[in-house]
Formats: structure tokens, C-alpha cells, sequence
């Protein structure tokens, strides 16, 4: 039977030309583009070439020009400083446009980039937005990241200014972002010529005097700047997302096709209009605040929530129900794991009954796996569908979904529904060849994929081909694993590499493997994701010690979750390590972390037949079991 869905879905594999250039006719362009999708240097494909775009024109100054300028565009909710303001879309502009005339004065032009490290502040968002007003190219990197990660990211994108603040607030900590971004760039070799530093008064941070710039003094005597044309293909940001090496991938997004994409997955998989209220509970630092904090509602012209606070704890787990209640949301977007806490901590949902939710229409979780527990929680105390989606940092919105906007499916729990219009989307067996419908393979895109997807690594294009091509060829590998069943279903299993999934945040083990393996007395180690009921995955660590280390096995343990937290950050969440005699290996030398993995969620296993010593997962068993994890504990 036909509906609004089937036919977006067919005329987008079809006919991808005319699917999107019609699509594209609802954003403003100073330059139409010459052709829609560009595929003369495969696998690099391009959306849009020839195209002439600005994406802060189109996700503020178009709806000022188009009188909605009285508007609200931002709606700042800081629970942890007891805060609410409102901006208008002319506000926005008026901010943003005079933030972009001081980048201008520091040198910044059209492709610099400049890092933004910022708390959950609205000026954040008005930094990211001058950014793409004057065609240069933002990475924001998550406020409070260890000094370390934070230079990485410098010396990858050697920006030549870096925005940020005195601090940010962890519910009641205020964590000071000064002395890690002196640390960071002490450490790195590339050097800002400016720092612009927004002064928040739980925390002063020191100035370096010919470097650091004050934000609220700079925009006294700035001048705003008008958005600078820009080619579709050009990049709007760089996100860093965790590599397998250790070393961060740049993850690239461009002008054209991210505008295009984002505005049409308003209304199509999320259900918004302009003029509605829309909220993404997360943080700018990660994709989904890129994606629908920032870019998407405003190009829609939607009002954003900015969201300052925890889904429990500022001040308890009501705190979603009385934002939805009183800034009439229509649409919240979340993690799994804020559902998880708000339900620990309410089990009965008693805290919704005291504000009026008529306004709300549709409850969008991702960023892991929806167990189908908290999908039923959720859908009988809201009593409004409840959508589980899937997708990447890498695709920068929905592969996969109930696209309500479109026609709205019935659930199967487990499920994030079916591919969204422009991704043909397949499940191959280890020998590329495709597998029958409900067998578990791994999970695919054929090329190309859509607009507003990654185009490439920053300044790495052979690092895009070897970490996404080149195991299929001729489709994007997403390394997740699952199946499609008969009606065009797709269950996402599991993760087919060693990125783990920490309340929606996706974190390399083997990195925390390397900041382990400083350790002086560590010989060797492996960190594996093992379930948790509250963040859908948490590391543990499992370390052999040097021969002759005398030291109690608790503290070099404590020394340990110290230096990955010192390394890595909280966000890595590492918190449980054990000291094993030795670790399971293939006789090639190969770690079984697969292996240890089931031991410790107390799932089957099949033992591999190249294993060196059985034995060893005797000890394993034993040793998780210590410490709570496994069938001995």
C-alpha cells in the first residue's frame, strides 16, 4: 500500500536528483548549483556543486527577512545557574552577527577554523553560527575534555582562534575550562593567535595578556559582520569523533547538503514545523547538538532549547516534565540512558502528574540501543509515540527511523524501524555478499550516501577510505551489526569494532587501553564495554602487573581509573578495573576481549579454537566474578 513514506523512499534511491534538488529549492541559495549530486570522483562524492550557500544565513537572517524576526529562537534553561532567557531570531542575529565581526578583527576568514570549548551557554551556539556567517570552519570540542584530548584536537585543526568560557557546571561543580585550555595549548604544537574567553561569574578565569581576549568587552565595540557566500562543498565544521588508533578522526561537514538534509528531516522524520518548540536534550560537543541543538530547528525555524542541567539531579527527575510543560515542546530528542535515570529515580512517573504535557507530541530517543523496557516505561507514562532512531557522528542524522513526518509505522521493539529516505541500506556477510533477511551481518550503506553526511576526514582522505570503504567496497561501513527483517526492519545488535557506547557517547577502548599501559606497573591490558543498566555500556579495564610489583592491587587500580579520568575525562566513565593474572589469547596473540565480554554479561560463548591456554578463562571467571560481573559473582 502506498503512503507518503513508500514514495519518499523509492523516488530517493531512484532518483536522487530530482528527490533532493526539489527538497533544495526550500533553503535560500545566492548560486544555484550546477549539479545535484556529483559522482566524477568516486568514491568522494559531493551534493550541490556549484552551489552558493551561507548556513547561518538560511537558519537565522532568512527567517528575519521573512518576519519572523519577534520569534523565539533560543530558549537558554540553565537549572544549575537558575536561569531562563529568550532570544528572538532577530536577537540571534543582532549577537551572532556582531560575534562574527570579532572573528573577523582576529584575522579568522573563509576556511580558518576556530575550536569552540564551551559549556551548555547560549553563546556557544552564537560562536558556531558566526563561524559559518563568515565562511570559517568551527570544531567544538566537548567542554571540561582533558587537556591532552583537547591538544589533539588543536594540532589537527591548527585553528587560529579558540572561544571559550571560565567554566562550565557539573549540577552542583563548576569545573574551570581556563587552566585545561592553558594546559592544552601548552601542549600542543600548533598555536591560536586569539583566545576569546566568555567570563561567567561562578568562576574568573586569569587572561594572558596579547592572547586572551574578553568576550563581553570585545562586543561592546564590535562591529557585525553580513554572511559571506560560501560553495555548497565547502566545510561548515569538523567533529572529532574517537578513532580505533587512538588519534581522533576530523569528521567533515559541508555547507550544501548538511543545510538541505537537516531542514527536510525537521518535518519529515521529527514532525516539527516552523514556529514549534523543539528540544534536544544534549550538548553541543556531540553530533546530536550539532545536528538538532543548533543547526536543524533553526533552519526550520523552530525554537531550540538550550539545556543547562541533568535529567536527574537539577534539581530531580522532574526536571524534563516541567521544560516540556513550560516552554510548550513539542518534540524532545534524547538518550535512552536519561529515560534509564529519570526511571530509577520515579519508577511510578508520580513526578509527571503535576504538569500539563498536552503540548507533547512525539519522544525521540538514540544514541544507543532502546532496551524495549525503558521504550514501554517511557510510551505508557507519556502516552505519546515513542521513537527509537539510529545514526552516527559520521552520518549527522537518522539512517534509520519512524519517520512521522512521513507515515508513521507501527514499533517493533528492538527496532529503529526503517531506512530514512536516501539510505539503501544492506546487511553483508564477512564475504561482502548480502545475507538472508533476519540474519545478523553487518550493517551498510550503499554508495552514495546522502546529503549531509560525512564527505570525508579532515585533511585525511585516505584514513575516510580505510575506515569506512575499504572493508565493502562500494558502501559505507557503519560497524554495527543486525539484521533486516522481512518488512524492511532494522535491528542494530551490536557495535563490530572496539568503540563502546557510554550513555550515548562513543569511546575508543583501545584509547583507554594506551593511557592503562602508562601505568609503570602495568604489563599489559585490555578494556572491553560490558552492559550496564543505566548507561547501556560502561568500560572494564582487566590488567596483568609486572612481575615483582608489590604494590596493593586496589591502589594500583585507583591509580589507574585516576589517570584515565586525568587522560581521558569523565565522560570515558571508567570507574571498575581488576588486576588478573593473565589475559585470554589466540596463539597469535590476539586478546580475547569478545570472549571476556560474555563472561562478564553472563551470555554464551563459543570458545575459539585458537586459544592459547584455556585455563586463562577459568582465571577470567574468577576474577570478574570478585568484583561482581560474570556467573561467579
Amino acid at each position: 500500500m502506498s503512503n507518503r513514506y513508500n514514495e519518499a523512499y523509492e523516488q530517493s534511491i531512484n532518483d536522487p536528483d530530482g528527490f533532493w534538488g526539489k527538497i533544495a529549492q526550500d533553503c535560500h541559495w545566492y548560486k544555484k548549483w550546477d549539479k545535484v549530486l556529483d559522482d566524477s570522483n568516486k568514491p568522494f562524492y559531493r551534493w550541490f556543486k556549484g552551489g552558493e550557500v551561507n548556513t547561518c544565513y538560511n537558519a537565522v537572517d532568512f527567517h528575519v527577512d521573512n518576519g519572523m524576526g519577534e520569534q523565539d529562537a533560543i530558549i537558554y534553561d540553565s537549572p544549575v545557574t537558575d536561569t531562563i532567557k529568550k532570544y528572538t531570531y532577530s536577537q540571534l542575529k543582532e549577537k551572532v552577527a556582531k560575534f562574527a565581526g570579532i572573528l573577523v578583527s582576529k584575522g579568522v576568514g573563509k576556511g580558518d577554523r576556530v575550536i569552540i570549548y564551551m559549556p551548555m551557554i547560549p553563546q556557544a551556539v552564537f560562536a558556531m553560527l558566526a563561524c559559518a556567517r563568515i565562511g570559517a570552519v568551527h570544531s567544538v570540542v566537548f567542554g571540561g575534555f582533558a587537556a591532552n584530548e583537547l591538544a589533539t584536537r588543536i594540532d589537527d585543526a591548527k585553528p587560529k582562534v579558540i572561544v571559550s568560557a571560565s567554566c562550565g557546571i557539573e549540577v552542583k561543580k563548576v569545573i574551570e575550562y581556563k587552566p585545561l585550555l592553558d594546559k592544552a595549548i601548552e601542549l600542543s604544537d600548533s598555536k591560536p593567535d586569539a583566545c576569546i574567553i566568555f567570563q561567567r561569574p561562578q568562576a574568573k578565569a586569569s587572561m594572558i595578556k596579547g592572547r586572551d581576549f574578553d568576550w563581553e568587552e570585545a562586543m561592546v565595540t564590535a562591529l557585525p559582520h553580513d554572511c559571506v557566500p560560501v560553495k555548497a562543498t565547502d566545510p561548515l565544521y569538523i567533529l572529532y569523533t574517537s578513532g580505533t588508533t587512538g588519534q581522533p578522526k576530523g569528521v567533515v561537514r559541508d555547507n550544501g547538503g548538511h543545510m538541505v538534509a537537516l531542514k527536510w528531516s525537521m518535518g519529515a522524520i521529527y514532525g516539527v514545523e516552523k514556529g514549534d518548540v523543539y528540544w534536544a536534550a544534549s550538548d553541543i560537543g556531540w553530533v546530536v547538538g550539532h545536528s538538532y541543538i543548533v543547526y536543524g530547528p533553526l533552519l526550520k525555524g523552530c525554537t531550540t532549547i538550550i539545556f543547562e542541567g541533568k535529567p536527574v539531579g537539577t534539581p530531580d527527575a522532574s526536571v524534563f516534565w516541567r521544560i516540556i510543560s513550560q516552554h510548550k515542546v513539542k518534540t524532545l530528542f534524547t538518550a535512552p540512558t536519561a529515560f534509564r535515570a529519570i526511571k530509577r529515580e520515579d519508577p511510578s512517573a508520580q513526578l509527571m502528574s503535576n504538569f500539563d504535557l498536552s503540548c507533547f507530541k512525539y519522544l525521540f530517543l538514540a544514541g544507543e540501543r532502546l532496551d524495549p523496557d525503558t521504550l514501554s516505561w517511557a510510551k505508557n507514562a507519556l502516552r505519546v509515540p515513542v521513537i527509537d532512531h539510529w545514526w552516527q557522528t559520521e552520518t549527522g542524522w537518522a539512517i534509520a527511523a519512524n519517520c512521522v513526518g512521513l507515515h508513521q509505522f507501527d514499533v517493533k521493539p528492538g527496532s529503529p524501524t526503517k531506512s530514512v529516505p536516501g539510505w539503501n541500506m544492506a546487511v553483508l556477510g564477512d564475504d561482502g555478499t548480502p545475507v538472508a533477511e533476519g540474519e545478523i551481518g553487518a550493517i551498510v550503506a550503499k554508495l552514495p550516501l546522502p546529503p549531509g553526511t560525512l564527505p570525508t576526514l579532515w585533511q585525511n582522505d585516505q584514513r575516510y577510505i580505510d575506515s569506512y570503504l575499504k572493508v565493502f567496497p562500494g558502501y559505507y561501513e557503519t560497524a554495527d551489526a543486525g539484521f533486516i527483517d522481512e518488512d524492511g526492519y532494522i535491528f542494530v545488535m551490536a557495535r563490530t569494532d572496539d568503540i563502546i557506547n557510554v550513555a550515548g557517547h562513543r569511546l575508543s577502548t583501545g584509547g583507554m587501553e594506551e593511557v592503562i599501559a602508562e601505568h609503570p606497573d602495568v604489563a599489559e591490558c585490555a578494556v572491553m564495554g560490558v552492559a550496564d543498566q543505566l548507561k547501556g555500556q560502561i568500560p572494564l579495564g582487566m590488567m596483568v602487573l609486572n612481575a615483582g610489583v608489590e604494590k596493593d592491587h586496589d591502589t594500583v587500580v585507583k591509580e589507574v581509573i585516576a589517570l584515565v579520568r586525568n587522560k581521558i575525562g569523565p565522560v570515558a566513565a571508567f570507574k571498575t578495573a581488576v588486576v588478573v593474572k593473565r589475559l585470554p589469547k589466540t596463539r597469535s596473540g590476539k586478546i580475547l576481549r569478545g570472549t571476556m565480554r560474555a563472561i562478564a554479561d553472563k551470555k554464551d560463548y563459543k570458545v575459539p579454537a585458537t586459544i592459547d591456554d584455556y585455563s586463562t578463562l577459568d582465571e577470567i571467571e574468577e576474577s570478574l566474578g570478585e568484583i561482581g560481573y560474570g556467573s561467579k559473582g
